[in-house]
């Protein structure tokens, strides 16, 4: 899978588990809703988009990157 379309599972992982809806993450993260829900129609995230993230999810980027979705062998691109 293409690196941007991890980051973009990793995100709904983190929101499903606690049970917030995209919207809920871009409010407490700051990051517009659009700029998370088209983030997959493009071949690329901006590292302070994901940052914002994590700010509003209160993980670590190593937290969010330790994930098996970033393994060298899952991303083909």
């Amino acid at each position: 899978m293409r690196l941007v379309d991890a980051v973009y599972k990793r995100i709904e992982g983190y929101a499903k588990e606690r049970n917030i809806t995209i919207n809920a993450l871009a409010n407490l993260s700051g990051v517009p809703r659009p700029t998370i829900v088209t983030m997959t129609r493009s071949s690329t995230v901006k590292l302070s988009t994901i940052y914002g993230i994590c700010d509003g999810l209160d993980v670590s980027l190593k937290e969010f990157f330790d994930s098996p979705l970033f393994d060298k062998a899952n991303i083909d691109d």
